[in-house]
This record gives C-alpha cells, sequence and structure tokens, in this order.
C-alpha cells in the first residue's frame, strides 16, 4: 500500500534494491557554534551530540537511572586526541556498527554517516585524511554528512564533491530549524536563513544531495512558520527533510526557560497534527527521513513520555489515510 508521504525506508529500496543501513560515526569534531570550554552554543544544545544507539555504551547504564540533570556524560569533543587517534577510533566504530546492523537487521548494504557534532568544521587536510580512512572500510553505498550551513565553503563542498566517484550518493545534512530568523536568533543559531539558501545551491551544484533538519514547536512559532519553512525547502528543492519535534534537553538554555515557564513542548497530538500540516505543504518529491527526536529520555527534560517511533507514524499515516490527505496536496 502506497503511503501518504515520500518514506525514506521506500525511497531507498526504489533506488538501490533493497535496504541501506547507515553506520553511524562519531569523529570527535567540535561545533563553531559552542567555545573552548563548552559553553555557548544552539539554546536547545546540551553539547552531548548526536550518536548511533550502539555507540552509547555509557548512556546504557545512566538510562536507568532516570532523568540526569548533572552533566554525567562527558562531552567527546572536548578532548578529541591526535588525527590518528580521531581514525582508529572512526575504523572501530565502522566495525562495531557494521556487526551491528548485520547481526540485527541482516544489512548487507551500508552508508556511512559522520553524524556527531558539525563534521566539517575542522582544517581541509583533516576532513580529508578523516573521510578516506572512513571510506576505505567500505564499500558504502552513501557518503552522509551532518554539517551547519555556515560551515560548508567552497573547499568544503569541493572535497566532499570528490568522493561521488567511490559511492552512488553523497549526502550532506544541514541544520535550518525554521524559516524565521527570530527563532534563529533565539535559539542561538548564529547563521542566517540566506546561509543556509547558499549551502544549498553550492551543494546541488556538485550533484550533492541535501537533507534538512527542521523543528517544529520552537517557541512562538506555529502553522505561518511551519508553511515558510516548508516553503523555503521547496523553493530550494531540499531533497530530503529531518523532522524533529521541540524536546528540552537538561542543563540547556531552553532547560532554563522550561523551568521558568516560558518554553513548552507539543503533546503527541499536537505533533502528529503539526507534522501533518508541514508534510501537506511539502513537494511530494521531498523524502521524509525523519518526523520525530530520538534524545535518550535521561537526556530529555520534556517531554517526558512519547511513544517510540514507529507508534508515532503508525498514527501520522492512519490520520492522513482517513482524511485522504498526502504529502504536497496543499502545495
Amino acid at each position: 500500500m502506497q503511503a501518504p508521504y515520500r518514506m525514506y525506508a521506500r525511497h531507498l529500496e526504489g533506488v538501490y534494491g533493497g535496504r541501506v543501513y547507515r553506520v553511524g560515526v562519531d569523529a570527535l569534531f567540535s561545533c563553531p557554534n559552542r567555545r573552548e570550554d563548552g559553553t555557548g552554543g544552539c539554546a536547545f544544545c546540551d553539547g552531548r551530540g548526536a550518536s548511533a544507539v550502539y555507540h552509547r555504551t555509557q548512556e546504557h547504564e545512566l538510562s536507568r537511572l532516570g532523568l540526569c540533570r548533572d552533566g554525567i556524560v562527558e562531552d567527546f569533543c572536548s578532548n578529541a586526541g591526535s588525527l590518528a587517534e580521531r581514525i582508529d577510533r572512526i575504523r572501530f566504530q565502522i566495525e562495531r556498527g557494521k556487526a551491528f546492523v548485520k547481526r540485527r537487521y541482516k544489512a548487507e548494504r551500508y552508508s556511512i554517516y559522520f553524524q556527531s557534532y558539525t563534521n566539517t568544521f575542522d582544517t581541509i587536510e583533516n576532513l580529508r585524511a578523516l573521510f578516506d580512512a572512513a571510506l576505505a572500510c567500505g564499500p558504502f553505498v552513501e557518503f552522509i554528512v551532518s554539517t551547519r550551513p555556515d560551515c560548508l565553503p567552497q573547499q568544503v563542498v569541493d572535497l566532499l564533491a570528490s568522493y561521488t566517484g567511490m559511492v552512488e550518493k553523497v549526502w550532506v545534512e544541514i541544520g535550518l530549524e525554521s524559516a524565521n530568523q527570530r527563532s534563529l536568533d533565539l535559539m542561538g543559531r548564529n547563521h542566517d536563513i540566506e546561509c543556509y539558501i547558499r549551502a544549498v545551491k553550492a551543494l546541488h551544484l556538485r550533484h550533492i544531495g541535501v537533507c534538512t533538519h527542521v523543528m517544529l514547536g520552537l517557541p512562538y512559532e506555529g502553522c505561518d512558520d511551519y508553511l515558510a519553512t516548508a516553503r523555503l525547502i521547496n523553493a530550494v528543492h531540499s531533497d530530503a527533510v529531518k523532522i524533529h519535534n521541540l524536546h528540552v534537553c537538561a542543563g540547556t538554555r531552553l532547560d532554563d526557560w522550561h523551568r521558568q515557564g516560558e518554553v513548552c513542548t507539543a503533546s503527541l497530538k499536537r505533533h502528529v497534527s503539526d507534522c501533518i500540516f508541514f508534510l501537506r505543504h511539502l513537494q511530494d518529491s521531498v523524502v521524509i527521513e525523519r518526523m520525530m527526536c530520538e534524545t535518550p529520555s535521561h537526556r530529555r527534560v520534556s517531554p517526558r513520555s512519547f511513544p517510540d517511533k514507529h507508534q508515532f507514524l503508525a498514527q501520522v499515516t492512519q490520520s492522513m489515510e482517513t482524511h485522504g490527505w498526502v504529502q504536497g496536496d496543499l502545495v
């Protein structure tokens, strides 16, 4: 049965003839939006970065303790080590990641995913060495790099484009969050909308795919803002999108605002409704890679209780099918 939106898994199956599994790595990058002591950064970021579930060995233990407000999880980017150590770490993570997805899903096709922090925030020499080392552990179907729009100078775009002959597709995931500049300023993003537009244009000129990260439920935002964000993504022809519901991580500025009653997060019902509204205004060619955050519960102040992604996606699908709605029907 045809889904009412362009599902990522079905997109991959259509392109490659089967399932493709991401192998995520943390190459110990930092972020230009944080100071050397770890302070600063975006209002929603707890400085711990995103990482694949099979790399969260320390967090497995912490998850049994409930919400941890004391910053127990170490910020790895503050102690990056030498380039050789980072390469060794990448190789180890790829070996472990491949073993995990092969054991759990019987995977046969893999993509390499530079996932944690800002994965183009380094010298061009270091980037080339790290990317080369990771791709040498292939073969990989796709090469995926997550970063910020202000960390994509032309030499980095050229470097990424140089890998198009080694994989079927090179992708860059760009954090936009919102088309509302006031929201970006409030969240402390320290880039503007034009920066995002320039980055997407530069990547597309080199035939690199773009996945845009957006966040629904930001303070003071509503349907008009979601509509503007969808229209911006349509205008720049972003190839894919990841949707996150606003969530509050312990120890962040957002956490402070939440305690003061200035910020609230969406209920399940509201996030389902917001996602459907967003999807209906998004061109039907845009691949939907994600629709909710997966931050571990011991780091998440709010929402404390939220269904797993399969239950959430089932609710989105059921509601759209019941009403006869599909992605892009309001574009």
